[in-house]
């Protein structure tokens, strides 16, 4: 074996551990919750050493940035594997399912990143994060525009639909959480998917009403 053969089959191994250890430590930050999962539990997890795991990040604050760095860019293919032929209501809907299909990582992942900003952590992987998130709402605004235009969406801000959506997710990801609803949610597929309907119809055109009673159309 040449030495470039050696240190590129080095670096393949290196990737390999460092997936098995994002992989890991997000097991057991859903099972766990963060706050009680050490990086000792993360290396005894993947069957390594303590010392290994800060071969490849420095904190615990960066792993939790690079899962979240993961989750963003999962949302930014499901964005390039969609076309511009396709139905416009396709993207909202994936834009729906993709948040809402897995409440518990979502409200980690909110969690963490509040984490993250009150103790100033890795602000050059807090921005990249943030670059991804905006290129994707870039994306999501350059439809909801397009579907202004064509007189399906109301005529507001791009921003007001997307915050809504937001809105929509955050409130069902806590109706997820909350011991007095999920009790009382007996289907709760069926209830994620009757969501998932109204987010795709949320901001119609013609859906809202004025103070006057009447219909914006």
């Amino acid at each position: 074996m040449t030495d470039f053969d050696k240190a590129s089959q080095k670096a393949k191994e290196f990737r390999h551990r460092e997936e098995e250890i994002l992989r890991c430590a997000l097991e057991l930050f859903l099972e766990k919750s963060e706050d009680k999962v050490t990086v000792e539990m993360i290396a005894d997890k993947v069957g390594i050493g303590k010392g290994t795991i800060y071969k490849h990040f420095v904190s615990k604050n960066e792993i939790y940035l690079r899962l979240m760095i993961r989750y963003e860019e999962e949302l930014a293919l499901l964005f390039g594997d969609l076309k511009e032929t396709d139905d416009k209501d396709k993207l909202a809907r994936e834009y729906f399912r993709f948040r809402m299909e897995d409440p518990v990582r979502y409200a980690l992942f909110d969690r963490l990143e509040a984490k993250c900003l009150v103790e100033n952590a890795h602000p050059e992987l807090m921005t990249t994060l943030h670059d991804i998130r905006d290129a994707n709402l870039r994306k999501l605004e350059a439809i909801i525009t397009a579907r202004i235009d064509e007189g399906k969406l109301e005529d507001v801000p791009a921003y007001f639909h997307i915050c809504s959506a937001w809105a929509l997710v955050h409130g069902a990801v806590a109706l997820y959480h909350s011991d007095f609803y999920k009790q009382r949610i007996e289907d709760k597929e069926e209830f994620f998917s009757f969501l998932m309907d109204l987010g795709v119809r949320m901001g119609n055109r013609g859906q809202v009403v004025r103070k006057d009673g009447n219909s914006t159309e």
